[in-house]
């Protein structure tokens, strides 16, 4: 996001009495080379009556002559300057193949041009012995950058900073005898030690201008965060000439190469020439004085500080408002959230990108979940389970979850008897049975209903012989044939784990006795746990005429305190539940049976960790997770594909809302997670894995969505109403095939059956009498996708009221097409927006009859998948707030736009004709099934993009705006009799995926842009948009931080490129009628065009 600086260097000379004044030369005009683009510049010298002549010296560089007719009391010199510090990657250079490797010799013509800047320093002794010291170059010699990077951290090791303010430079000798020296002494030496390498260096006298991290950008990261105030001074450093790259910046004051912050000013063979300030007075005492300011003067919404902090309090206070709004009207309203988090340092391994599972994400999810859970679930209980079976899948995924009394009494006591299944272990089977027959002593149960678990040789038997025949063909596997017939031969003893028979019903805890045919409990074959490879099947019935067995509490065994006694039962009609002990990777795992009520699933806890406490031994709780109830609060950090996904607790107020978000942004940062990622090409995402939304209330009966129906189908009708609430705030891929498509995304019919399902769902909430399950029954088979999913939906009520499981009736609406905020404030803000909404249609339901649902056509994949017209529907939904009496700002939402629709680049054209591209959103649509050689697969077609242009100052019948030859359909920005601007869409195939929807269309790139003046027939300046580095650079991995992304986008932008020559302006209108789309009118498929003009750029 692009920073402007205003930069004022002073300098003052107080003399003591008036005094001639010979000539001066100034040398405080950024340099022809300077990368930072300059914006505005002026030197105001005083006294006045003075004269001043520009130049440039044989460097290039330029200077200012001031000549002095009369006597001068005070001489002050003023510069100013405006600079837009856009990101500059210094490493973003080409190198010829022959200067790749140091040392290299330059070509004869070229080292004849840099003979002075090849030319030895005079002195050398000192700084040959300290080259002397340093590692010798290999034979093959050193990567050029990678010398040059080593180089510069050298002087900066050995060399001290101090702020010298005598006149002059020190010689590089002095420099390195003495070990301390300004920021000109050691770009002096660094100029000296290049230049005995043969290399060619200049010395540079610049501004340096380094402003404050944003705090949230540092968060986490190891080593020094930068200035923590805005800051610039004079500065010096050296450059270096490489071929290809041309000059090379190099800061050996902080061991950095120069970016934007380097600002040159001069750049000569020796440090003489270079001075800011050069001239003479006659005798004079003087007093000298100097300052330098810099002061932000404009900065794009950027995510790592998104607000204000005027903006953050009145957010605050909005989000105060709003909860008295709720209170006031009875809402009763809770919100939880399904945040994701990548790695911070890694992002491109499979386990953040396409994988569910991976060791570093393992590593990274327990750390958080530690952290989570000393900050809110003191008392409360891990629980290691089993989360959500994807087909395909071989195992149910891990799932991490906390779990604690909403009243603050402990759920389990010790937090050390917990241990962490992926960390060494050293448990073995015995600690395992004894935690389990400690188990049945508390319970008072008798020890032999503490069962052995053993595997089926018979199974094994059967996969063996279902082998074919021979050796295995898997190369350093063992002998997997001698393993098995050993096992088979050898009477299977030790078991796999134990079972204890144990479930609730209205009478309390009941073991059963369980009773096989086989005399023992074999496990079903599998490597999961024993808990889920009961043979419940195999479990023998009970034969009626049999005595009863008698309680083993009728012998006066003892159990824990509170407690009810557990009673032996018989196997018939019991539920077939039980706890399961076993030792797994050194760990002891306890599997918890299912349970109905939360005193239960309490009880059961105190037990196993009495046991455990009393066996000395740690285990890992995992099975079933407790029952809902209100009283119990629980969180899980869980894997999805690419991300870790957080399940937060619900909160009821704006406030534990705020700090909760708050609190596990900052606690994921510190265990270096990240909410962002970069695209190969710097395009800034999301994590790509959600931020769902959920509204419900404390408890089901309590749910908004229930006790008032209408309030959901308000939220359905304006949410389609509003397409910008579904894609300003949604991950990349949208479209009908998308993991949240809208229903309108469909099904053509499906706007025309919702508005019968809502009636239904409005009459029947009219009747009075309460029928929750009707609103599912309504809604359930509209809200899915273009499968009938109803998970992946916009709108999901999977969880609303459906009759089918208990699980199922927890009142939650989910809210699944919002993408992961990179800032904490920008999640609450939006957040605030859902709770606006949900307080605004508690107060005015929508009335269908005078705001039905829209038949947007294909509008909907047009209008708002640009920039102008997301923004200006959003802007639509706040004005409706704002009409209902809530005071949301719309610039609260810049910094979705800025993140949604990033802008790509900025050009002025003659004059005043200003040009600017933004990146819009494309459907990314799933295509047909192909054979693959792991199976039938179905690819996502990511081959087109979408661009918004927007053009200012334009007169639409003198001026075409055109891409690629054709014309763009424009449209007035504001519509009145003097349009701000003008913009159109472009899409265009930016990519060539071997599997496309149109593979046999070339991609367009890059995409020149251009302002034809019609009566001419010239283009009066354009810009060109590269989808891939136009200097055929290919990165090898993402970028590592914002600022790289932001280089690599920049680097593909020219915003001085355009098309020469006469333009016909009559083929340019038949084009335009040849591309246009009554379905599409206000954007340009480049896929459309039937011809290529020769126009289109290279």
């Amino acid at each position: 996001m692009s920073i402007k600086v205003a930069l004022e260097h002073r300098t003052t000379y107080d003399f003591a009495h008036p005094v001639a004044v010979g000539p001066h030369v100034v040398r405080l005009r950024p340099a022809p080379h300077c990368r930072t683009p300059i914006e505005a510049y002026t030197l105001k010298v005083e006294p006045a009556g003075h004269f001043v002549n520009w130049q440039q010296d044989p460097f290039g560089n330029w200077l200012a002559r001031l000549v002095f007719p009369e006597k001068v009391k005070t001489l002050d010199i003023t510069v100013g300057l405006v600079a837009d510090l856009m990101v500059i990657n210094p490493f973003d250079f080409f190198i010829e193949e022959y200067a790749e490797r140091v040392p290299f010799a330059y070509d004869e013509h070229l080292a004849a041009d840099l003979a002075p800047y090849l030319r030895p320093v005079a002195d050398s002794e000192a700084t040959g012995a300290w080259r002397e010291g340093l590692p010798p170059l290999p034979e093959d010699g050193v990567a050029t950058v990678q010398f040059l990077a080593e180089l510069n951290s050298a002087v900066h090791r050995d060399v001290a900073y101090s702020v010298r303010m005598e006149p002059g430079v020190q010689t590089p000798d002095h420099t390195l005898a003495s070990g301390i020296g300004s920021c000109r002494d050691s770009a002096w030496l660094l100029v000296s030690l290049l230049r005995q390498y043969g290399l060619a260096a200049r010395f540079v006298s610049g501004y340096l201008v380094q402003l404050a991290s944003d705090a949230f950008a540092t968060e986490g990261l190891d080593g020094p965060t930068g200035p923590t105030e805005d800051f610039t001074d004079l500065h010096a450093w050296a450059e270096v000439f490489l071929p290809g790259a041309g000059w090379v910046g190099m800061d050996p004051t902080s061991a950095l190469f120069a970016g934007e912050g380097h600002i040159p000013l001069s750049a000569t063979p020796h440090p003489s020439s270079a001075a800011p300030i050069e001239g003479a007075t006659d005798p004079v005492e003087v007093t000298f004085g100097f300052s330098n300011t810099v002061t932000r003067v404009h900065e794009d919404p950027r995510v790592t500080a998104p607000y204000t902090a005027s903006q953050w309090a009145r957010i605050d206070e909005l989000g105060a408002a709003v909860d008295k709004r709720l209170e006031a009207g009875d809402v009763r309203l809770t919100m939880g959230g399904e945040p994701t988090f990548v790695s911070l340092e890694d992002s491109s391994t499979p386990e953040w990108s396409t994988d569910a599972d991976g060791p570093e994400k393992r590593r990274l999810a327990t750390e958080l979940a530690d952290r989570l859970r000393t900050r809110y679930a003191e008392g409360g209980v891990v629980h290691r389970g089993q989360g959500k079976w994807y087909p395909g899948e071989p195992l149910p995924r891990w799932a991490i979850g906390l779990q604690w009394r909403a009243d603050g009494e402990p759920l389990w006591a010790d937090p050390a008897l917990l241990a962490d299944p992926w960390a060494p272990g050293a448990a073995t089977g015995a600690a395992a049975e004894a935690v389990g027959a400690e188990v049945a002593r508390l319970l008072g149960l008798p020890g032999d209903q503490l069962r052995p678990a053993f595997e089926d040789p018979f199974a094994a038997l059967v996969a063996h012989v279902a082998q074919p025949d021979g050796d295995r063909p898997t190369a350093g596997e063992s002998d997997a044939t001698e393993d098995l017939v050993a096992r088979l031969d050898a009477d299977v003893t030790e078991p796999t784990g134990w079972v204890l028979p144990l479930t609730t019903g209205e009478t309390g805890w009941t073991s059963p006795d369980w009773r096989f045919r086989r005399g023992r409990l074999v496990l079903s074959p599998g490597t999961s746990a024993v808990g889920l490879r009961l043979p419940l099947d195999s479990i023998d019935w009970t034969d009626p005429e049999a005595p009863a067995q008698p309680s083993y509490l009728e012998a006066g065994e003892s159990v824990v305190p509170g407690i009810p006694p557990v009673a032996l039962a018989t196997a018939e009609g019991a539920d077939r539940t039980a706890l399961a002990f076993e030792e797994r990777d050194g760990h002891v795992h306890v599997f918890l049976p299912p349970t109905t009520r939360f005193e239960d699933y309490a009880d059961l806890l105190h037990v196993v960790e009495t046991a455990a406490a009393g066996t000395a031994t740690t285990v890992v709780l995992e099975g079933y997770q407790p029952p809902p109830d209100p009283r119990l609060v629980q969180l899980s950090v869980t894997p999805d594909p690419g991300v870790i996904e957080v399940n937060v607790q619900p909160t009821r107020s704006w406030a534990e809302q705020r700090d909760l978000t708050t609190a596990l942004y900052s606690e994921a940062r510190r265990v270096k997670l990240s909410t962002e990622k970069f695209d190969l090409d710097g395009l800034h995402t999301g994590t790509g894995g959600g931020n769902h939304l959920t509204l419900g209330g404390h408890q089901p009966v309590d749910s908004p969505l229930l006790r008032r129906p209408d309030l959901l189908v308000s939220l359905v009708t304006y949410w389609q109403r509003h397409p910008s609430l579904s894609y300003l705030f949604s991950g990349r891929f949208i479209g009908p095939t998308s993991q949240a498509p809208r229903f309108d995304e469909g099904r053509p019919e499906s706007v025309y059956e919702m508005e019968i399902a809502c009636a239904e769902v409005l009459r029947t909430a009219a009747e009075g009498e309460p029928r929750p399950w009707l609103v599912d029954r309504a809604l359930r088979h509209l809200l899915t996708d273009l499968t009938g999913n109803t998970h992946r939906a916009e709108f999901c009520i999977d969880k609303l009221y459906s009759p089918d499981s208990t699980r199922g009736r927890l009142g939650l609406l989910e809210l699944r097409g919002f993408e992961m905020p990179p800032h904490p404030q920008m999640a609450l803000v939006q957040a605030l927006l859902v709770r606006s909404l949900v307080a605004m249609f508690w107060d005015r339901p929508i009335d269908p009859s005078t705001a039905p649902l829209v038949r947007w056509g294909t509008r909907l994949h047009e209008d708002f998948l640009l920039p102008q017209g997301a923004i200006a529907d959003i802007h639509e939904v706040v004005a409706d707030l704002v009409a209902a009496g809530i005071d949301f700002d719309p610039a609260w939402l810049a910094p979705f736009t800025e993140f949604r629709f990033p802008r790509i680049g900025f050009a002025d054209v003659a004059g005043s004709i200003s040009l600017e591209l933004r990146q819009g959103v494309e459907p990314w649509h799933v295509l047909g099934e192909e054979a693959t050689g792991s199976g039938t697969a179905r690819y996502v077609d990511s081959s087109v993009e979408r661009i918004q242009v927007t053009v200012r100052g334009i007169d639409p019948d003198r001026h075409l705006v055109t891409c690629q030859g054709v014309p763009v359909p424009l449209t007035a920005v504001d519509p009145g009799p003097v349009p701000t601007g003008h913009y159109g869409g472009v899409r265009y195939k930016a990519w060539a995926p071997w599997s496309a929807l149109h593979p046999s269309i070339p991609v367009d790139s890059p995409l020149t842009f251009d302002v034809v003046d019609v009566a001419a027939g010239v283009s009066l300046g354009g810009a060109t948009y590269h989808v891939v580095h136009p200097g055929g650079r290919t990165y090898d991995h993402p970028p590592v931080n914002a600022q790289e992304a932001e280089a690599r986008r920049a680097a593909r932008f020219e915003p001085r490129r355009h098309t020469a020559g006469p333009i016909d302006v009559a083929v340019l209108r038949r084009l335009a009628r040849e591309v246009a789309s009554t379905e599409y009118p206000h954007t340009l498929d480049l896929r459309r065009v039937a011809s290529r003009t020769p126009r289109s750029g290279p």
